[in-house]
């Protein structure tokens, strides 16, 4: 009875239409993303500060638009073509040349793992002193685990993490404003823009647009347009807000922040709180484990529906957690061996590929056949 009530607890929000359809997509998605999209800082200085406060902050804002945008219309094609996991959402969308989408995921996966698993290890041992092995090992455990239980576990999991990684980046705000909030205003008043913020925020909205891939699997709750619109936009803004947050309060160390390797580690430590940063550094950690969960996932589920359209069994949760254990092994393989390097040298092609197929498709074929798909109706 006890174990119904505790269940019955973790899943209170989760039980909720409202909350499934306009918030779980966002904070998955925000889940997946910020490992490799601002998690360190390091991103948000390249794609944004770097072009002044005002202009990054220019810059973000036009990622936001096209973030909601493209969140939008993804989750629409998906619902109305009920297609929840990549393989079938490319497919209807462009056909036979789906394969290059796939081909495009895969690379940018073992990119992004490789990065997050050289840093699992790194992460715990500069928090706790414990042998890199054992963060790799741990974040290794977690992934497998997640994986081998499944889209509900994962729901729940990156739902709750996400929580605590909201409350960990507004307390960075706050102690932020307070004590560099002169240093702030006057960066932002001075109103410096360079040449280049477009470009800036252009990037970075397809940099990470495959996001919207590992969140397919939790759009089959959304049953009308309207629906689907709301929720894309909702999870444009769950994403975005907590760089905000960040970038914010980067904005008052510019441009000295435009050499720091780490900047969330350095500004973190300006404030002089020790305890934010080592829970700054474990909400990071989980993130890590998150963006592989994530990742895996979606391939689980391709994998998945590719065998159920052959009239076969869909993979057990044994075969999941076995796929996400094999494929963290390989992004800690690739860590140890710098592949890492030979595969980034390709990563800007891969954009590309991101934008034509989840930018233009959409935008041309995907719509075509949205209107297609009413007149039918």
């Amino acid at each position: 009875m006890a174990e119904e009530k505790k269940g019955n607890f973790l899943t209170f929000f989760m039980d909720y239409g409202w909350y499934k359809k306009y918030l779980l997509p966002g904070f998955i998605a925000q889940s997946v993303l910020i490992a490799g999209g601002y998690g360190t800082g390091r991103e948000l200085v390249e794609y944004f500060v770097q072009y002044g406060p005002t202009g990054g902050l220019w810059g973000m804002g036009l990622t936001t638009v096209l973030w909601i945008a493209l969140f939008a219309l993804s989750f629409e094609f998906a619902r109305a073509f009920k297609a929840y996991d990549y393989r079938s959402f490319f497919q209807k969308l462009i056909g036979p040349a789906w394969v290059v989408y796939e081909i495009a995921f895969i690379v940018l996966l073992f990119l992004i793992m490789g990065v997050v698993g050289a840093a699992s290890g790194s992460v715990l041992k500069d928090t706790l002193g414990v042998p890199k092995l054992v963060g790799s090992g741990l974040f290794l455990v977690c992934v497998a685990y997640l994986t081998y239980s499944g889209s509900k576990a994962i729901e729940v999991a990156l739902s709750w993490w996400s929580y605590l990684l909201y409350a960990v980046y507004i307390v960075f705000l706050y102690i932020g404003l307070t004590q560099f909030g002169d240093a702030i205003s006057a960066n932002f008043a001075a109103h410096i823009v360079k040449p280049g913020w477009q470009m800036g925020g252009f990037k970075y909205a397809f940099y990470n647009i495959a996001v919207t891939t590992t969140v397919l699997f939790s759009l089959n709750y959304l049953e009308t347009r309207r629906e689907a619109i709301i929720s894309g936009i909702s999870a444009a803004i769950i994403c975005i807000a907590p760089a905000f947050f960040f970038y914010v309060v980067t904005a008052g160390f510019y441009p000295d922040v435009l050499s720091m390797e780490i900047p969330a580690n350095a500004i973190i430590g300006k404030m002089g709180s020790k305890l934010l940063l080592a829970v700054w550094l474990i909400v990071l950690f989980g993130t890590m484990i998150e963006t592989g969960v994530g990742f895996f996932h979606s391939i689980n589920e391709r994998i998945s529906s590719a065998l159920v359209a052959k009239g076969r069994p869909g993979l057990s949760n044994t075969a999941r957690g076995a796929v996400g254990a094999l494929l963290a092994l390989v992004g800690l393989g690739i860590s140890n061996f710098g592949l890492i390097g030979l595969i980034a040298r390709g990563y800007g092609t891969i954009s590309w590929v991101f934008f034509i197929l989840q930018g233009v498709a959409l935008f041309t074929i995907g719509l075509y056949k949205l209107s297609k798909l009413d007149k039918a109706a």
